[in-house]
């Protein structure tokens, strides 16, 4: 978790508590975090006993791929899905997940559609993505969010790479899908990720001024 955007971060946690399907596992570290009110976030959130919700608190920063890792080592499911602390699941994203690992069981990866989410809850610009395409995503991360992951391939390949802070969602895919097969990775047609957009967040990209 980042300072700057804890106020974000009890919006989160309860689009997860607030999901259909109830047998989940939250898994949040926190990154030597120096701003009270982060501390205070979680403390109010440990002091609720939901078992399902794990947090640790880190000594030193380790940035976002090193924080990511540690998360990482927290989660006992079979599979893992990625959350920005300032974003929200929609309330049906774990049910199709589900509903697409019964319906495929040996599935790797699921990735479905996205929009994105103002400070003030209005939705925008959603993001329509098409079936599996390599040629695509060696362009771009265009799987994006929500992506799901089998996690024993998540170790396998040592998680996610320090260094690569910024672009560490890419670089996991790139190496996950070396992993897997074509038949294995599973798109949901469905908006199930509200992207935040606020000024810390690049879901706000701003064009450089000549």
């Amino acid at each position: 978790l980042q300072p700057l955007l804890y106020q974000q971060t009890p919006r989160c946690i309860r689009s997860v508590e607030d999901q259909y399907y109830e047998n989940w596992e939250l898994c949040l570290y926190d990154d030597a975090s120096s701003e009270k009110g982060t501390i205070e976030c979680l403390k109010q959130w440990e002091r609720k006993n939901d078992p399902r919700i794990k947090i640790q608190y880190g000594e030193k920063n380790l940035h976002i791929s090193g924080a990511s890792n540690e998360a990482l080592k927290m989660a006992t499911g079979e599979f893992v899905a990625l959350l920005d602390h300032d974003d929200e699941l929609a309330p049906d994203a774990l049910l199709e997940n589900v509903k697409a690992i019964n319906h495929q069981p040996d599935a790797d990866m699921i990735y479905s559609d996205e929009d994105k989410i103002s400070e003030v809850g209005d939705r925008l610009n959603p993001f329509f993505k098409p079936s599996w395409s390599l040629d695509l995503l060696l362009s771009h991360m265009y799987t994006g969010h929500l992506g799901v992951y089998r996690k024993s391939i998540i170790d396998a390949i040592g998680g996610f790479n320090v260094g690569y802070e910024g672009s560490q969602d890419y670089d996991l895919v790139l190496r996950f899908i070396e992993k897997t097969k074509e038949e294995k990775i599973v798109h949901i047609p469905k908006i199930l990720y509200h992207w935040r957009t606020i000024a810390a967040s690049t879901a706000i990209r701003k064009k450089k001024k000549n």
